[in-house]
């Protein structure tokens, strides 16, 4: 067995950094790169090239949009999918005016990365002020540049709701317990949508699962795939 893991907006493979050593025996793990391609279909094209013949993928926040896409491109591939404080939903109107600000403004103009505030209200509000956590954050948005900030504010991402019902692999859905960016409507939408899904919450999280609770996500992952091994 193998995973593939795709991590969201101007995040990178540090994200699972602490996750990944509880799912050794699942490994070897791949680490897609969301940071080169302008599209999430372009991503997953990428990605699958990347990755082994077969994988348990992985994806997380807007990485949930990639792997979706990655099951539409190469679904035989995958055997098993677990989508993370993530949403079928398209882009709302809020979200289509922020990215018609960011094509409007000249390159130099662009942020590198999230603020540092703007990384707090992500988090569960116990974790606000985790300078370890937010650091990891900010960092990644260093290493990825105001190219690849511009490219992935750009994505468009359509409304999947009613493509849900397509997904034929073992699924799980795991949402955070106070995700301020992705409502719990919106991840009960994946699991309902995802014919034989499974559900998780997990507690003391806002939205950045993998980094506030990795040593919980590994457990309820690692409890879900030996269920799908020996059953």
């Amino acid at each position: 067995m193998a995973m593939l893991l795709v991590p969201g907006f101007m995040l990178d493979a540090d994200l699972w950094r602490d996750v990944v050593p509880g799912l050794a025996e699942y490994g070897p793990a791949t680490y897609a790169d969301l940071s080169q391609d302008s599209s999430i279909a372009s991503m997953a094209r990428r990605a699958l090239s990347e990755a082994p013949p077969e994988f348990v993928l992985v994806g997380f926040s807007m990485g949930g949009y990639v792997a979706r896409e990655i099951v539409r491109q190469a679904g035989g591939r995958v055997t098993a999918l677990v989508l993370i404080a993530t949403s079928a939903r398209g882009d709302s109107n809020v979200e289509l005016q922020r990215k018609a600000a960011i094509a409007g403004r000249a390159g130099g103009a662009v942020s590198r990365g999230l603020s540092r505030a703007a990384v707090a209200s992500s988090l569960h509000p116990a974790n606000a002020e985790r300078a370890d956590i937010i650091a990891r954050i900010l960092a990644a948005g260093q290493r990825l540049d105001g190219d690849v900030f511009r490219r992935q504010s750009l994505i468009d991402r359509r409304d999947e709701r009613d493509d849900l019902k397509t997904i034929r692999c073992p699924s799980l859905v795991i949402a955070g317990e106070v995700d301020r960016l992705r409502s719990r409507t919106e991840a009960l939408e994946l699991h309902q949508g995802i014919i034989g899904s499974s559900f998780e919450i997990i507690e003391n999280t806002g939205h950045m699962v993998p980094m506030e609770a990795p040593q919980r996500l590994g457990t309820v992952m690692r409890e879900w795939l030996d269920l799908l091994r020996d059953g």
